[in-house]
């Protein structure tokens, strides 16, 4: 059931999948539901919304972007976006960070038995971003709904190298936070890009976010988490 609604969004988003990847996907969903009794990793556990609002949600990036190069997605939580995606782009060099380490546990485990190559982190993601390997090292940051765009935005684009791109995957309020994110996006060496609107199979609406990386992050950035999330920027 999960493949059949994968493949037929698919089909009708002019966006390819092979049987193998279908097949990689119903394991995944397996994987999640076994794991989800042992720890909490989602409250989605009906294979319908595992399929629209898991795999669909995540890999309708796909319809207006071509990912390549590295792309780090962060507070994957258990593996959305950056699981379905590499799974449709398997030559993505893939980075998942979480500050959770069981998630990391459960994404170790789905990696090695769906055959997917990706470097795993555990850790916080405004830590991360000092580091010399990291920060401003990627073609693409994506995160889904993970925090507020403000925040975010100070978490992600440190990411992200001059000309690459920090990509926001949010519901309906995301054309609110984008307004309330023009400073921080500024701040941080952005330009607000375009924003793509669509409708999953379940009439949820879903929207896209691009930020542009113009200029270097000056280095006084990302601040301490508690500062990010109490003082946007």
């Amino acid at each position: 059931m999960i493949s059949d609604t994968v493949k037929k969004w698919c089909i009708e988003n002019n966006i390819a999948i092979s049987a193998e990847q279908l097949s990689q996907l119903e394991e995944y969903a397996a994987l999640l539901k076994e794991w989800n009794e042992k720890m909490n990793l989602t409250a989605i556990t009906d294979d319908e919304g595992i399929a629209v609002k898991h795999f669909i949600d995540s890999i309708s990036l796909l319809k207006f972007r071509e990912l390549n190069g590295r792309v780090i997605d962060i507070g994957t939580g258990a593996g959305f976006p950056g699981i379905p995606l590499k799974i449709m782009r398997p030559e993505i060099d893939l980075t998942l960070l979480d500050s959770l380490n069981k998630r990391l546990i459960f994404l170790d485990e789905v990696c090695r038995k769906l055959g997917i190559d990706a470097e795993l982190i555990h850790g916080r993601a405004e830590e991360y971003s000092l580091k010399e390997g990291y920060r401003e090292k990627y073609d693409f940051a994506v995160s889904r709904a993970v925090a507020n765009l403000p925040a975010l935005c100070e978490y992600c684009i440190p990411y992200v190298k001059k000309g690459g791109e920090f990509i926001s995957m949010k519901g309906p309020d995301g054309k609110a936070e984008l307004i309330a994110s023009e400073n921080a996006i500024r701040l941080l060496g952005g330009e607000s890009g375009e924003i793509k609107e669509f409708v999953l199979p379940d009439e949820s609406s879903r929207i896209v976010i691009g930020i542009r990386k113009i200029s270097a992050t000056p280095s006084k950035y990302p601040r301490r988490g508690q500062k990010i999330n109490k003082d946007p920027l």
